[in-house]
């Protein structure tokens, strides 16, 4: 709407007329309520300045107390920081050591910096900062107990085994009991201490963690010490392999291993008959685990005169599991009972019908041993040569937690140290599965 502006005289129009009777007008904040008066407009005005105020003595407080917290602290410790940046470890350690002497709340920059070089791999001054608090008569307990700990890490990262050991015995009477006792069990498995295995994994609580205490660790400790004794090859060793087998038996009763390895101990003894029923039980329970065995069942049939047998029953396995190891060991009997000609023949149906590059490769050997020299050979030869390399990474075990590769099975990883991470299947098999 256009402004109009009135001449000079002119008589301006009334105002617009208040609502009618019993309709409200809306009332702004600043006019006076007509019942309470200023009363609520002047708390407003008053809680405002004493709002600014507190916060502004808050922070000023704030700031008074962080700038007396940094000038309380000792000036080697702000040393050490600028050695440290400086790159100047040692120099940086000595530091650090006069300002726990001056201040102890500085203990846990102590714990920080040590762990720091453990990290790093620089064992050596680990040792020495966590040493240098142990060796503080004014230590209080919690902090000399986890100095202690932190010092048997530092003695089992270098190496140092048996101080490592000394060190977390001190501490099975702590807090810190559980976590020794494990580093414990780490460092004699490590040296192969399997007694001492025995007697530290029984002593680890029970709980609803599998690993709590482990059991499984506890078979493999007993399998270990039978597989010792049987090395000795005499009456004494077989009796003292028996009587552990019969331990881990008893933890484990299905236990691949234990089975296994009762199979060797009877042929060992010459027990033939007794040797066929535990890989039968293990073939009839777990048969992903009897191709471990596979090859030495068959040889247990050979020598019982049922080798034809024997063939016919892992063909079929064979035909259910596909496993690498059944084929390539059906073909080494074959091989020996038929000759080259019918086993090479046997072979590429097999592979027809479970195709494997490691099968393929070990088919390949057969086949240019056989083989009269010409082009059919040079073939052949630059054909294997073309797959061995890819057969043979294809053809170790692989442990599901590290990832380490190896030739030939172990029940304990070489990489991790963890039991049976390896399955009893090759790396092709695995991938196809």
């Amino acid at each position: 709407m256009p402004l109009t502006l009135l001449p000079v005289g002119a008589v301006y129009p009334a105002p617009l007329a208040l609502p009618a009777q019993g309709v409200q007008r809306r009332r702004w904040a600043f006019e006076p309520n007509p019942v309470h008066g200023l009363e609520f407009d002047l708390y407003w005005l008053l809680a405002l300045p004493l709002f600014f105020g507190l916060g502004w003595l808050a922070a000023r407080h704030e700031t008074r107390s962080a700038h007396s917290q940094a000038a309380n602290l000792p000036e080697g410790y702000f040393q050490g920081l600028n050695f440290l940046l400086s790159e100047q470890p040692d120099r940086a350690i000595d530091a650090f050591i006069d300002v726990v002497r001056i201040d102890p709340e500085t203990v846990e920059l102590h714990f920080a910096l040590g762990k720091l070089f453990r990290q790093r791999g620089e064992n050596d001054r680990a040792i020495r900062v966590h040493q240098s608090l142990l060796d503080r008569a004014d230590l209080d307990p919690k902090a000399r107990e986890q100095a202690l700990f932190e010092l048997g890490l530092d003695f089992l990262k270098a190496g140092l085994l048996d101080r490592a050991d000394q060190a977390f015995s001190r501490l099975e009477l702590g807090s810190r009991a559980e976590q020794a006792i494990r580093h414990r069990l780490e460092i004699a498995e490590l040296v192969r201490d399997w007694p001492l295995a025995i007697s530290l994994a029984s002593r680890l609580p029970t709980g609803a963690d599998a690993d709590a205490k482990p059991q499984r660790a506890i078979i493999h400790f007993h399998c270990e010490l039978a597989a010792k004794a049987l090395a000795a090859g005499d009456r004494a060793g077989f009796d003292r392999a028996a009587r552990h087998l019969a331990q881990a038996q008893a933890l484990g009763p299905e236990h691949p291993r234990v089975a296994l390895m009762q199979a060797e101990l009877s042929m060992a003894r010459g027990d033939l008959h007794q040797a066929l029923l535990a890989w039968e039980g293990l073939r009839s329970r777990q048969p992903e685990w009897f191709v471990l065995g596979a090859r030495a069942w068959l040889q247990a049939q050979q020598a019982t005169g049922q080798l034809d047998q024997g063939l016919a029953v892992l063909e079929a396995q064979f035909e259910a599991q596909r496993s690498i190891e059944l084929f390539v060991t059906l073909l080494d009997a074959r091989l020996e009972r038929d000759g080259p000609v019918k086993t090479i023949d046997w072979g590429r149906a097999a592979l027809s019908r479970a195709p494997s590059l490691v099968g393929l490769d070990r088919l390949l050997d057969i086949e240019l041993a056989q083989a009269a020299p010409g082009p059919r050979r040079d073939e052949l030869a630059l054909t294997r040569g073309l797959l061995r390399g890819q057969a043979q990474r294809q053809s170790r075990y692989v442990c599901a937690h590290c990832g380490f590769k190896a030739r030939q099975y172990y029940w304990q990883c070489p990489g991790c140290s963890r039991w049976e991470s390896c399955a009893p299947q090759r790396a092709e098999e695995l991938e196809r599965a």
